[in-house]
């Protein structure tokens, strides 16, 4: 970031992107956390990383682009080399009716002309500003592979393999790549790296199986477990920094037959909090959300398998009701958002301080809002349920299929029916799918003939398998659609693939439901009610974001199991 915080301040209320009320916030929270007015904005989900960018252009009267989105040539990118696109944060990204576009997040630097001069010659160029997040996604295709690398390493004219490096590459490699997940898996003959990307495992690297010993140890003093048992699961976490950002690493080691198997799941510190509309979230969804957490008491769920994005979805409601003037609190185990003004607590089972326990002291605290980071049993759900019966607006998560079988489970819990239609406002089914990448980004073509679907036999395939009746409703041509895919590039791992964005669906409890759920008819039932009452399924969600081009039908297919 080249402004100062008062620059940023004031170019941001020139151009009205915050209110003034918000600012002051703001500014108060960076000289509470000694963060940068940016860094400050961006955590807290005041404005996103591409608004600042925008502000900051404006500022120095240049155009801005968005380099995540954006395929470079590799000739381009190669104009400036590594470590002097590096050095000045500056990268060539399109060569347009004869002139260059470069992008820099240093317009300031007095020298960044004089070295344009020099790497581009007399090419006619045209200057932008990136973030330097953006300038880093760049840089990043510079980088060689992590099998190169390993390998690489492997092959120093050493005695011994550089253990510890070898561990810190894999940790650089799965936050570069984004991953979720490391798993370290042994197999007879080698041992097999895989990050979770995107939800999805992927095969990333390979080493010999006599190094897998010497791997598990290091990861196990790091972690600080016993590097002598070898026949038990352990659980640890570490801590690390990487490109300034503070990450905890949660360990899990299982002993197979071929050895001990570790996987990592790394949890930054300040995770990015987005918005519900960024997390996809439809206009007609969201109105039904935001009704539902205005009001003062009741519950608002959210459901889905582990990994669908429920807690996701609860913190971008929080961010929203998070106001001085409410008390909000939370039992949840992890704790995956630390958020400023909300009180957290950490359940630990091995201290008593269940959910349940947990719940009943906050209902002690005074609170406005409380978040029970998820419904497992019979004691929370009653506990749950009798706060938002007296006068406390509940969130929490469950896992079922989709929303409408949350309500007979709810009952199957022991809620009594008319408890659970009283005191429910909403229910919000999600799954998430991975977006295809913005750089390899092609159309399909897709016709229809007596035999079926013809094109993309992927893609065909996956048409013919849903009701004519729900197409229909989604594509208005009923002989030509055209589809979207990405081909694979560098900057996807060649999975065409990039990021992830929810599908949901809402269902709001009308009188009509509640009188249903008080009958105790069963889930299809309660699904034709909440279709003719106004909720969209999941799976219609879902074909709206392919028709706009924002994921593939075999995702929607993948996460819906249709």
């Amino acid at each position: 970031m080249t402004l100062t915080d008062a620059q940023l301040a004031k170019v941001l209320t020139e151009l009205h992107y915050i209110t003034a009320e918000k600012l002051v916030i703001a500014e108060k929270l960076a000289k509470k956390e000694k963060t940068s007015l940016f860094e400050t904005l961006v955590k807290h989900g005041y404005l996103s990383e591409d608004d600042l960018g925008k502000v900051t252009a404006y500022h120095f009267d240049l155009p801005f682009v968005a380099l995540e989105r954006v395929n470079i040539p590799i000739d381009l990118l190669q104009l400036i080399p590594e470590s002097v696109a590096i050095q000045f944060e500056t990268v060539a990204f399109e060569l347009k009716d004869n002139e260059l576009h470069i992008a820099t997040a240093q317009p300031t630097n007095i020298d960044l002309f004089e070295m344009l001069t020099k790497k581009v010659g007399a090419q006619k160029y045209i200057l932008s500003y990136a973030t330097n997040e953006g300038i880093a996604s760049a840089l990043h295709l510079f980088k060689p592979g992590l099998q190169n690398v390993l390998n690489g390493l492997f092959n120093e004219d050493e005695e011994e393999p550089p253990i510890a490096n070898i561990v810190d590459q894999l940790f650089a490699y799965a936050y570069d790549a984004q991953a979720s997940d490391i798993h370290v898996e042994p197999l007879k003959d080698q041992t097999i790296i895989r990050f979770r990307i995107d939800g999805v495992l992927h095969d990333e690297a390979s080493f010999p199986s006599t190094l897998h010993e010497q791997i598990v140890a290091r990861i196990k003093i790091l972690a600080r477990l016993r590097t002598d048992e070898h026949l038990s699961a352990q659980d640890g976490r570490l801590r690390i920094t990487l490109e300034g950002q503070e990450l905890t690493v949660r360990v899990s080691i299982a002993p197979l037959v071929t050895g001990e198997k570790v996987v990592m799941r790394l949890l930054t510190q300040h995770t990015k909090q987005f918005s519900l509309s960024e997390l996809g979230m439809s206009r007609g969804d969201l109105a039904m959300v935001k009704d539902g957490f205005n009001r003062p008491f009741g519950m608002i769920l959210s459901t889905g398998p582990t990994g669908s994005g429920k807690t996701t979805t609860i913190y971008a409601i929080i961010k929203i009701l998070n106001t001085r003037n409410r008390n909000i609190a939370t039992i949840e185990d992890p704790v995956e958002y630390e958020v400023s003004g909300v009180n957290q607590i950490q359940a630990n089972i091995k201290t008593n301080l269940t959910f349940s326990d947990g719940l009943r002291s906050l209902l002690r605290q005074d609170p406005d809002v409380l978040f029970v980071g998820e419904i497992r049993d019979e004691e929370t759900a009653a506990i749950t349920v009798n706060a938002a019966m007296t006068g406390h607006l509940v969130l929490s998560t469950m896992h079922t299929n989709d929303a409408v079988t949350t309500l007979p489970r709810l009952v199957d819990m022991g809620i009594e029916p008319y408890l659970v239609s009283s005191t429910v406002n909403i229910i919000i089914g999600q799954r998430l799918v991975r977006q295809i990448c913005s750089h390899c980004k092609a159309s399909l073509k897709l016709t229809h003939s007596l035999k079926g679907w013809i094109g993309d036999d992927d893609q065909a395939l996956l048409l013919n398998s849903i009701d004519k009746e729900i197409l229909e409703q989604h594509f208005t041509d009923k002989k030509t659609i055209r589809v979207y895919k990405g081909n694979g590039c560098s900057a996807c791992h060649n999975t065409g693939y990039q990021g992830r964005i929810g599908i949901f669906e809402v269902l709001e409890i009308t009188p009509q439901l509640a009188q249903l759920i008080s009958a105790k008819v069963d889930s299809d039932q309660l699904m034709a009610q909440a279709i003719k009452d106004g909720m969209i399924p999941m799976l219609d969600d879902g074909l709206d974001k392919v028709v706009s081009g924002e994921t593939t039908l075999s995702e929607i297919m993948r996460v819906t199991k249709v």
